[in-house]
């Protein structure tokens, strides 16, 4: 059989030649630049011309399944080299306490030109818990916060 090299790519010729060779020696040729040419050699003697023709189609139904395939590696490959990497990371372990202390803390988290990743207290103009801790410890502190409570009542 001659396929079209643009359609079927040479992985998934690849792929579904190996799926045969138990059963069929598979030789690939290019006789043409944009094509291949496989063909298949049954390892047992086969008579009947209906169970080469069997043998081919099986070959093409495997050949489309792994041209199927190698395009949703392809579609897909960033989710899944994310996913490999996070799992070799996650078979590492845990980073050690000297891995830790040689980290670089100093980046920015992330990058937000929109302003969209705000702390509660930054959207609602309130103090952080922090400033409110720093603000009681300072000297008058207490007047002024009796003070506050005396006007609003």
């Amino acid at each position: 059989m001659t396929v079209d090299s643009e359609l079927y790519p040479l992985q998934a010729v690849y792929g579904a030649s190996y799926i045969f060779i138990d059963r069929c020696y598979v030789f690939i040729d290019r006789p043409a630049p944009g094509s291949y040419r496989i063909t298949l050699s049954a390892k047992q003697s086969v008579e009947e011309a209906e169970a080469l023709r069997q043998l081919v189609g099986e070959f093409a139904n495997e050949l489309l399944s792994c041209t199927w395939r190698h395009q949703v590696t392809q579609d897909n490959r960033v989710a899944i080299e994310t996913v490999t990497v996070q799992a070799i990371a996650g078979a590492m372990g845990e980073p050690s306490l000297d891995d830790l202390a040689d980290f670089d803390f100093t980046d920015e988290a992330l990058d937000d030109p929109l302003g969209i990743a705000q702390s509660w207290e930054e959207k609602h103009g309130r103090p952080s818990p922090d400033a409110k801790a720093k603000t009681a410890s300072e000297p008058g502190a207490d007047e002024a916060k009796a003070d506050a409570e005396e006007a609003s009542a």
